[in-house]
């Protein structure tokens, strides 16, 4: 069988207009619609044409190529800037405009602000389309690099071993020049020691510097590439990185909400998430779901007060059996605990740095003698147990957790709200934060979760029927 070769000479007809390259249905069309139904005042973003000036790229052609090429995978200034010279769709997404990839970092990195407000109009146009509910609310956390590197990381114990061994090395250098001055040999003259005592000198400064902005942070551990990045942990080990707060809607999976915090783990964030979700949806939802990272009683407590049913695996707080904490009856009256065996446990005092209470046996005597002692504890001074401040809010979470409908939500979660993050680390290839800063990762942050919104939306409509709603919008 013969085989079809090209040939590269062959002259060809190409059509008139970059539009003819595109198709009615072509995917780059829904974005091209969905910026242009942007309100870019609400956005913060500029739109003047008869500012005065030097002209300069229409700022609604520069968010179409970042949200498209975010879309596909592309954040590179300069591979944007090589896509918009080789790729006939961002070609006609742009309308022929050719930026170079100092404008787009330019434009990005001026916009901040505006574009991490993106995915909130997003959430809008899915509400007028129907296609979120705001009912049930699934909240999840993932680490993501920073664009910095962990030998950028310094600690205080790491600062003081670097103080201490620039020390050594100036000493040793001084008293290496003192013995050549007082040598009267040929050995030749050590003539590089006062450029190594002056880059000692430097670094033992810049050693100096980075622990003062360290004394004067809050964090245990400072970037000077990025300082705002945090040291995480993450299933790729230790590294410089941010931890994203996601909130997904349960009805089609698509987010409500999406941030940057600065708290490495998600214990506090399940209040502040869930406000912000409303604040986008308009409405208060009726259910929150999260995993055990987000066992924490005081955010429990103010989403119950504001009507909110909480549905949170909470953490363990040991095996059961007929001596642990919750075989324990507390009296909020009279504010003290029953073991099993019948005995009192009384106030006793309060651990300021957790401000849990703590409660114990009335005399040490009692466990002494009680014959359930082995069993109970080990301390020879009596029983003792620790309560949370508004613990009283934990049987209720933990029941409705355990209840048939709650099961039935919390089994959903993971298949809601895992989803995102799975498309934007392996489909979308984000292994790392582009900027640095929590206005740039929250500008990113943002982006990459309306990437993820229009590409559902194409899934659930349709783009032949998305792209006349969008433009009704």
């Amino acid at each position: 069988m013969a085989y079809q070769r090209g040939e590269r000479q062959q002259t060809q007809l190409f059509p008139t207009s970059l539009e003819e390259y595109v198709g009615a249905e072509d995917p780059v069309r829904v974005y091209d619609a969905f910026v242009e139904q942007l309100d870019f005042k609400d956005l913060g973003i500029v739109l003047d044409d008869q500012q005065i000036g030097p002209p300069e790229f229409d700022p609604v052609a520069m968010v179409k190529l970042l949200v498209y090429g975010y879309a596909y995978g592309i954040r590179s200034s300069r591979k944007l800037e090589r896509a918009l010279h080789h790729n006939v769709s961002f070609m006609w997404l742009l309308g022929g405009l050719k930026p170079d990839h100092k404008t787009i970092a330019r434009f990005r990195r001026d916009h901040r602000e505006g574009l991490k407000n993106i995915l909130k109009q997003c959430v809008r146009v899915c509400l007028k389309l129907g296609l979120i509910e705001g009912n049930t609310l699934f909240v999840d956390g993932t680490k993501i690099r920073a664009n910095a590197g962990m030998r950028e990381s310094w600690s205080e114990e790491r600062c003081k071993r670097a103080l201490k061994q620039t020390d050594e090395r100036i000493e040793s250098i001084l008293k290496e020049c003192e013995r050549v001055d007082q040598s009267e040999s040929d050995e030749g003259s050590f003539v590089e020691l006062p450029g190594e005592l002056k880059e000692a000198l430097a670094l033992k400064a810049k050693v100096k510097e980075i622990a003062e902005s360290l004394k004067n942070s809050d964090k245990a551990v400072f970037n000077t590439t990025d300082p705002d990045c945090r040291h995480v942990q993450g299933r790729q080990g230790s590294h410089a990185g941010y931890n994203v707060q996601t909130v997904v809607d349960d009805q089609n999976g698509l987010i409500v909400q999406s941030d940057v915090v600065k708290d490495v783990n998600d214990r506090h964030q399940l209040a502040e998430q869930t406000h912000e979700a409303n604040t986008t949806l308009g409405k208060p939802c009726q259910t929150v779901c999260a995993d055990a990272g987000y066992d924490y009683n005081a955010d429990w407590k103010k989403l119950e007060e504001q009507g909110i049913a909480v549905i949170v695996k909470p953490n363990d707080q040991g095996p059961s059996g007929a001596f642990t904490k919750d075989q324990f009856r507390y009296d909020a009256k009279r504010d003290c605990y029953t073991c099993p065996a019948g005995e009192q446990l009384v106030y006793r005092g309060t651990r300021q740095k957790a401000q849990h209470r703590i409660y114990g046996i009335t005399k040490a005597t009692i466990c002494r003698r009680c014959i359930h002692k082995k069993t109970c504890t080990k301390n020879w001074n009596g029983r003792t147990l620790a309560r949370a401040p508004f613990e009283e809010i934990r049987p209720i979470v933990q029941q409705r957790y355990e209840s048939v409908s709650g099961q039935w939500i919390y089994a959903r979660r993971q298949s809601k709200v895992e989803h995102p993050f799975g498309h934007i680390k392996h489909n979308l290839g984000v292994q790392a934060f582009l900027l640095r800063g929590f206005a740039g990762v929250r500008a990113e942050a943002a982006i990459l979760a309306s990437c993820f919104n229009i590409a559902r939306m194409m899934t659930l409509i349709g783009t032949q029927n998305l792209l006349p709603r969008l433009r009704t919008v």
